[in-house]
């Protein structure tokens, strides 16, 4: 690296160990946002030479990093940002901590991915999902694909594993040629980890035309989009690869959209050559991603935190939870969006018939939307009220962004 780079990268790995020392948190944007300061283009002089794979989506970034980069562990050291700090300072401080490594896996939020595109020529890019998500200050989804669209246009020679069963993904995936220099859209691997959340894909972003669906089937009434055959598909508990052949995951996280985040996992190692049957046991190996999932016994109640922070991912914490006493917490500071009027568009259900407490800055506004679902609850002030109001035993916490690390501080930012 250029010697300006190299003193960049010195002081961003510095910050960040400063700030993880004086206990600021675990130094993941600080000290990219140092080093940028001191040369903007160190995440590029960063990122060359190693192959890289960038994960990106609304829903499940930060797991689908984190089993990636232990599939890809199977053929050397792996540089990622194993906590979620997923903006150009993240990738900065991730790449600057961790040395010369040939490989890295990196989380990007949606909103940067063009930007991160640019920045490190990755070897292949995963798309996972888009939907409603920070009503007051993201972009609608459709612009969302858009975005991706005209950024994998630019980079025609980047390798893109896909959802297939999302409509939205699939037309970022598959942008047409451009007339002007035949430039051939992406090569890209499709897999396939069911999408339970429709209301963000009824109509067709090419088109405008209705979109339909049957089984595990979707297709445009009124043009060719439809959904492509997927070469990698999530079957009972294991995920079948392109060869046909069925791999056994055996997973310490919850849910079956854990076993969609494997099956891409897999299927971005296998772009870099990976055998699915050499990095189907290190799966197992993932007990907790930055806190999410973790299991931590507090005065005899075995709590478990998952976060949630849209309608989509909602929808799939209350598969992933017991049927336990259940702590929701809701905060509306900026990471989360101010807007909470997404809460209408989660259907609460699932929760009654279990005791049901809520805690937050906008408790009250849960409040109100638990009323109309007809789910009784009780208002506790603090994490811990909770915790002394459910009988000892399991404790399932479900929180948005910045209320589950408020929850987490207090577990000591269990990892």
């Amino acid at each position: 690296m250029p010697l300006r780079a190299k003193v960049a990268s010195s002081v961003s790995r510095t910050a960040a160990a400063l700030s993880r020392a004086a206990g600021r948190g675990d130094g993941s944007v600080i000290g990219g946002w140092i080093g940028l300061k001191i040369d903007p283009d160190l995440l590029a002089h960063l990122a060359a030479g190693r192959a890289i794979a960038l994960v990106s989506g609304t829903n499940g970034k930060t797991t689908t990093t984190r089993l990636t980069a232990a599939a890809v562990g199977v053929l050397g050291r792996v540089a990622t940002n194993s906590f979620g700090a997923n903006m150009p300072t993240g990738h900065t401080s991730a790449l600057a901590k961790a040395g010369t490594t040939p490989y890295a896996v990196l989380e990007v939020d949606e909103h940067y991915l063009a930007q991160v595109l640019e920045a490190t020529e990755p070897h292949v890019v995963a798309l996972l999902n888009l939907s409603r998500d920070q009503l007051d200050r993201a972009k609608e989804v459709a612009m969302m694909a858009q975005l991706w669209r005209a950024a994998l246009v630019r980079h025609p020679s980047v390798r893109v594993v896909a959802n297939a069963d999302d409509p939205m993904v699939v037309w970022a995936a598959t942008p047409p040629a451009l007339r002007s220099n035949q430039v051939e859209p992406p090569a890209v691997t499709w897999f396939s980890a069911g999408q339970r959340w429709h209301d963000d894909s009824w109509v067709c972003p090419e088109c405008g035309s209705p979109i339909e669906r049957m089984s595990d089937q979707w297709w445009c009434t009124g043009c060719p989009l439809r959904r492509p055959e997927p070469q990698w598909v999530v079957e009972d508990d294991g995920v079948v690869d392109p060869a046909g052949d069925w791999h056994k995951v055996v997973l310490q996280l919850p849910g079956r959209v854990n076993l969609g985040n494997a099956a891409t996992a897999l299927a971005v190692a296998a772009e870099f050559g990976v055998r699915p049957t050499d990095a189907v046991s290190r799966l197992g190996g993932v007990a907790s991603v930055a806190g999410r999932y973790a299991q931590v016994v507090r005065d005899g109640r075995t709590v478990r935190l998952l976060l949630a922070k849209n309608p989509a991912s909602w929808l799939e914490a209350f598969d992933m939870a017991d049927m336990a006493p259940t702590l929701l917490s809701i905060n509306a500071r900026d990471p989360d969006g101010l807007d909470t009027s997404w809460l209408f568009d989660v259907d609460f259900a699932p929760l009654r018939g279990r005791q049901v407490l809520i805690t937050g800055d906008r408790a009250y506004d849960l409040a109100v939307r638990l009323d109309v679902n007809g789910v009784p609850f009780q208002h506790v002030r603090t994490f811990a009220d909770a915790v002394a109001n459910v009988p000892p035993g399991r404790l399932e916490v479900i929180a948005n962004y910045t209320a589950f690390q408020d929850i987490r501080a207090e577990l000591d930012r269990v990892n």
